[in-house]
C-alpha cells in the first residue's frame, strides 16, 4: 500500500538558503500551485470579512478616524507577505496595541485632528525602525525579558482597561480619566446622564455579537448548513452587525436623537503619508515605540510559534522582527498607525485553511476594495457598535485563571503578574508594563543569587549521584562533593563560598572538595574571581579543590586562566572516576 501525499507541499519544505532565507516569498512562492491558492483564497475571504469591521474599531480605539484602520490593513499585510516567516500570521491593528497608541500620543495632540494623526504616523515609523534594527542586530532575544505570566497579565489588565473606557461610547457619556479606577469612578458619577438610545443600541449589539460568537455556528450546523459555510456566515457577524445597527440608524433617524455615527469616511487609496521629522517629538515617542515595538513583538511570534508548530514548521524570530519592522514602516507610509500579528485573526486564518502569506496580500486587496467601495455605507454606523465590536473582541483576551495558576505553582510569579496588573489598571498601560519587566528581572535574581547547592553521594550498584537529602547514597567524610544548579555569576557565587566555608568548619576530616558541574553553563569574571579565593582559602586549610563534569565551552574558557594554573586538584571527566581516586569505597 502507498503512503498518501503530503496535504500541501509548502508545508513540507526544506530550509530555505540563499537570497530566500531573507525573501521567504521566494521559498514558498516557487511550490505556489492551483490547490493552495484556492485555499489561501478562502481563508482570505473569512479573514477580510473579520478584518474590516476590526479594523475600523481598533481604530476608534487609537483616537484615530474609522477609516485608518483599514490603511493600517493594507501596506502591511503586504510587507509581513514579503518578509515573514509565518504562513498564517495576519498582520495589523490590534487591541492592546492600539490602547498602547492611544496612551502615547494623547497627552500629545488632540484625538480625531490631524496633528494626532501625524504623531500616530510617526509612532509608526519610529516603532516600524525600531523593529528593523533590532532585526538586523539579531535582537529577538530580549523579547525573553517579557516572562508568559507578565505578558498574561499585561494582557489581561490592558483588555479590562479597554472594556472601561469602550464604557463610554457604549453608554453615551463623556468620561474622562488615563486609568481604570479614573475611568470606573467617573462612569458611577455619570450614570444619571447615559443617554437612552445609545445604550440601547451598545447593549444590542454587545448582546448580538456574544450570541453570533457562541451560538450561531451550532445552530446553523443543526439547521443543515455545511460546518465551512456555518463557520463563514458565523465569523461575519461583526458585519452583520455593522450593517443592521447602521440600517436601523438611518431607518428610523437615531442620529438626530443623539446617537453618535461615524459620519463621513473618506473614500479612496490609502494615502501616501510622511512622518513628522522634529527630533523632540521622537525623543517623546521613544520610549511608547519600543515598549509597543516588544510588545508587538512577542504577541505577534507567540502566536506565530504556537500555529507553525501544529503544521510542523517553524519561524525565524529575527526574521519576524524585520517582517514586523517592514509592515510597520508600510503603515507609516500609508496613513496607518502601529500593528503587529493579531492572535483572533491568525487562528480564524490558520482555522480557514491558509497555506502561505498569499493569503494575507489577497485580504489586503479586500480591504483596498472596502476602502474604495464601502466606505459611504459606513456613514450611519454607529459609534456605539464600534464600541461593542471591541468590547466582545477584548473579553476573548481577559485570563483571570493566571492568578490561580500562579499561586499554585510559583509565588514569584504570582507577584509578578498582579503587580504587572495592578500597575497597568492604576497607572496606564507603559507603567503596567515597565513595572512587570522591572519585578520579573528583579525575581530573576532574586532567585538565581540563592541557588541551589546539593551535597550528592554515589548511589550504590550504580555511577549515579544523587542529592544526600532524598536518597540513600553513599559518601565519604574525607570528601565533599557539592553540585551547584546554576551558573555562577556576580550575584550567586557568594551563596557558593559561604557553603564551603560552612562545610569545612564543620568536617575536620576534610581533605578534598569536588564541584560538580554538571548544571554550570557559565562562570562569569566574578565567579571565576570568587573560585580562585575559594582555591586559596581551601589551600590553605589543607584541602584540595577539584572539578568534575565541566561543559565544554565552559572549560574553553577556564583552560588559560590562573584558577587552573594555580590549582592543586583536578579536573575530572566524570564526578564517578573522582570519587574512586580520592576516596574509593571500602
Amino acid at each position: 500500500m502507498t503512503e498518501p501525499a503530503a496535504p500541501a507541499a509548502v508545508n513540507r519544505a526544506l530550509p530555505a538558503t540563499g537570497l530566500a532565507s531573507h525573501l521567504p516569498i521566494l521559498d514558498w512562492g516557487r511550490r505556489y500551485d492551483r490547490g493552495t491558492f484556492t485555499r489561501d483564497l478562502m481563508a482570505a475571504l473569512i479573514v477580510t470579512i473579520m478584518l474590516i469591521p476590526q479594523s475600523l474599531a481598533y481604530a476608534s480605539l487609537a483616537g484615530l478616524p474609522p477609516v485608518v484602520g483599514l490603511y493600517a490593513s493594507i501596506a502591511p499585510l503586504l510587507l509581513y507577505a514579503v518578509f515573514g516567516t509565518s504562513r498564517v500570521l495576519a498582520v495589523g491593528p490590534v487591541a492592546v496595541v492600539s490602547l498602547m497608541t492611544a496612551a502615547a500620543i494623547g497627552n500629545l495632540a488632540v484625538p480625531g485632528t490631524p496633528e494626532y494623526w501625524t504623531v500616530a504616523i510617526t509612532l509608526a515609523f519610529l516603532s516600524g525602525a525600531m523593529l528593523l534594527a533590532m532585526g538586523l542586530l539579531r535582537l529577538g532575544f530580549l523579547a525573553n525579558f517579557l516572562s508568559h505570566p507578565v505578558i498574561s497579565g499585561f494582557i489581561t489588565a490592558s483588555a479590562l482597561l479597554i472594556a472601561a473606557g469602550q464604557l463610554k461610547p457604549l453608554l453615551g457619556v463623556r468620561v474622562e480619566g488615563h486609568n481604570f479606577v479614573e475611568l470606573a469612578s467617573g462612569l458611577v458619577r455619570q450614570l444619571d446622564q447615559v443617554h437612552a438610545v445609545t445604550a440601547v443600541m451598545g447593549g444590542a449589539t454587545v448582546a448580538l455579537l456574544l450570541w453570533t460568537r457562541r451560538a450561531l455556528k451550532p445552530l446553523l450546523v443543526r439547521l443543515g448548513l455545511p460546518t465551512g459555510l456555518a463557520d463563514v456566515v458565523a465569523k461575519a457577524g461583526p458585519v452583520a452587525a455593522i450593517a443592521l445597527t447602521a440600517w436601523v440608524t438611518w431607518q428610523f433617524r437615531l442620529h438626530e436623537q443623539g446617537l453618535k455615527i461615524v459620519g463621513t469616511v473618506p473614500q479612496g487609496l490609502p494615502p501616501l503619508t510622511l512622518p513628522s521629522w522634529d527630533l523632540g517629538l521622537w525623543q517623546q515617542l521613544a520610549v511608547p515605540a519600543l515598549l509597543i515595538s516588544v510588545v508587538g513583538f512577542v504577541e505577534s511570534v507567540s502566536v506565530g510559534q504556537t500555529l507553525a508548530a501544529k503544521r510542523r514548521q517553524r519561524i525565524e524570530p529575527d526574521r519576524e522582527l524585520v517582517a514586523l519592522g517592514a509592515s510597520n514602516l508600510g503603515a507609516a507610509f500609508s496613513g496607518g498607525f502601529p500593528v503587529t500579528g493579531g492572535f483572533s485573526r491568525s487562528v480564524v486564518n490558520y482555522d480557514a485553511g491558509a497555506q502561505t502569506p498569499a493569503a494575507g496580500i489577497f485580504t489586503a486587496a479586500g480591504i483596498l476594495l472596502a476602502a474604495l467601495l464601502l466606505t459611504p455605507a459606513l456613514y450611519f454606523v454607529p459609534q456605539a457598535t464600534l464600541a461593542a465590536t471591541i468590547v466582545v473582541a477584548v473579553l476573548s483576551l481577559v485570563d483571570l485563571g493566571i492568578f490561580k495558576r500562579t499561586w499554585a505553582y510559583s509565588k514569584p510569579d504570582f507577584a509578578a503578574v498582579l503587580a504587572t496588573v495592578l500597575f497597568t489598571l492604576g497607572l496606564g498601560v507603559e507603567a503596567g508594563l515597565i513595572a512587570g519587566v522591572l519585578l520579573s528581572l528583579a525575581l530573576f535574581l532574586h532567585r538565581t543569587s540563592r541557588p541551589h547547592i546539593a551535597e550528592v553521594g554515589l548511589v550504590p550498584g550504580t555511577e549515579s549521584y544523587r542529592n544526600v537529602l532524598r536518597h540513600e547514597v553513599q559518601t565519604s567524610p574525607q570528601l565533599l562533593s557539592l553540585r551547584v544548579d546554576e551558573s555562577l555569576y556576580f550575584a550567586n557565587v557568594r551563596a557558593l563560598e559561604d557553603r564551603i566555608n560552612e562545610e569545612l568548619a564543620r568536617r575536620p576530616a576534610l581533605k578534598h572538595v569536588v564541584l560538580q558541574c554538571s548544571a554550570i553553563n557559565d562562570i562569569d569574571a566574578s565567579a571565576l574571581e570568587s573560585l580562585e579565593a575559594i582555591d586559596q582559602r581551601l589551600q590553605d586549610a589543607g584541602v584540595v579543590l577539584h572539578f568534575s563534569e565541566v561543559k565544554g565551552p565552559v572549560m574553553d574558557r577556564l583552560k588559560d586562566t590562573q584558577l587552573l594554573r594555580q590549582l592543586r586538584g583536578q579536573v575530572f571527566l566524570t564526578h564517578y572516576q573522582a570519587q574512586q581516586q580520592l576516596a574509593p569505597a571500602g
